[in-house]
This record gives C-alpha cells, structure tokens and sequence, in this order.
C-alpha cells in the first residue's frame, strides 16, 4: 500500500495515506494524553501553571519567592498566554484567567482570586491637573489591546457619557500601559491589584475615587479530579491564600 508519492523537495499524502492519516489521529491523540498522564503521575513536583502575562508580571512573580520559601521542592512551570487554557488538550495544571462568577464547565473546578477593580492610574504630576473625571477629555488616555472597552465603560460608571475616549496610545499589553504612566505618558486604566506596588511605592496614584468592579473576577481554574497531586494541591492552596495579602516589596 502506498501512503505517499515523493516529489521534488516535497511529499504529497496518497488517498489511502489520507484514510490511515485519518484512521490513525484518534489513536495517536489518546496515546499523547496517556503520556500527559503518566508524566504528571510520575513527575509530582513540577506543577504547570498558566497565567496571563500581566498578572503574571504584576501578581504572581513578585510573590513567587514566598511559595519556594514554603515549598521549595515543588518546581512551578510558568507559562503566559491571553487565551483560555483548554485542559483537555493544554498541558497545564492549573491556570489563572477572567471567568463569570457563576457555576464553572462541568468537569472543572474554580475559585476567586481576585476581583477586577478598574479605575485610573498616573504619575503624582499629572494627578494634580485632574479634578472630576470629565478632565479626561484633556489628557492623553493609554489603551491596552487586551482590554478595549475599559476606558468607555468606566466614564460611564462616573457618568461622563458625551466623551468617547478613543483617542490617545495604544499598547498590545497592560503592563506597557502601565509602564508608560509609570514615566508620565498618560492617564492608563489600572487594575487595582496589578498596580498595588506603584500604588504603594508612590510611582503611581488613583486621582479619582470611583472604582468600577467588572462581572468577571480572576479565577483559578483547574481540572476537579487535579487536586490528586500534592504539588498541584499545595500552590492552589498557596495562590488562595495569597490572594489576600499585598505583593512583596518592590523597587521598581
């Protein structure tokens, strides 16, 4: 039986190599799943985890030395992504992502981490020239492509509705945003528990006072029959509990 016809500097699938192609894909997909399987049965100390880049910058990597402190047997794969992780086919144990306050898809399990508090950051400078959020028709607004609709919704939430921000940079993540009102660029849409360490070492400030709360908090999310691996068990209880304290320390 011939599968393939070989050409010049290429390999073309016969109709028959095409029927053992397809025959073939479910059983090559559930023997990479036994693999997954027995890799994470075997290799108990090293967890996989996936966050979003952001959140990992700003939340998770400044309170990871903590964990290591506690656990320091347990290797944490880190791996950043703005997609949802698909367990079923992701090698991932467990993964942080914005997710409804309701009941997660059958066959995972989730809990809250924390809330997504959106409201302005900026330097001390520029938070002088800013007295009701209507002032924000007069300074430069920074945009994060992950989250487009931020600076609309929250102007409406202070009730300023006859301003659509769409003017001022744009950058293809959050922490860029936040770095350029770190160095004076503009007014960005801080989440309040990724800027809490600019917010506490001066480099940024809240001008207003109004936060809006969005209907999809950070989740940590992970399949229900996971918990059967200590280390998978031991960073979902540390992320739990963390989730309530500040970040450590930073000079940045």
């Amino acid at each position: 039986m011939v599968l393939f016809k070989r050409g010049h500097r290429s390999l073309t699938l016969t109709r028959a190599g095409g029927e053992f192609l397809a025959a073939m894909r479910g059983p090559l997909l559930g023997i990479g799943s036994a693999v997954q399987q027995v890799r994470r049965a075997t290799d108990r100390t090293t967890v996989s985890l996936c966050a979003y880049p952001t959140f990992a910058i700003r939340w998770f990597i400044p309170r990871w030395s903590r964990f290591y402190d506690r656990h320091p047997g347990i290797d944490v794969r880190l791996t950043t992504s703005l997609a949802p992780v698909d367990f079923e086919h992701d090698d991932y144990d467990l993964a942080i992502q914005v997710m409804g306050r309701g009941a997660p898809p059958t066959g995972l399990a989730a809990h809250r981490l924390v809330d997504v508090e959106t409201t302005p950051v900026c330097t001390p400078q520029l938070a002088a020239r800013l007295r009701h959020p209507s002032d924000m028709r007069a300074v430069v607004l920074l945009h994060s492509e992950p989250r487009p609709t931020d600076w609309k919704r929250w102007l409406a939430s202070a009730g300023v509705t006859d301003f659509d921000p769409i003017q001022g940079l744009r950058f293809e993540s959050l922490n860029l945003a936040y770095q350029a009102a770190i160095e004076g660029l503009g007014v960005a849409m801080g989440i309040a528990s990724l800027v809490e360490a600019d917010l506490a070492g001066g480099r940024l400030v809240m001008p207003f006072s109004q936060i809006r709360r969005t209907g999809g908090p950070m989740r940590l999310v992970y399949p229900a029959d996971g918990l059967r691996y200590d280390g998978v068990r031991k960073l979902r209880d540390w992320l739990l509990a963390e989730a309530g304290r500040p970040a450590a320390p930073s000079d940045r």
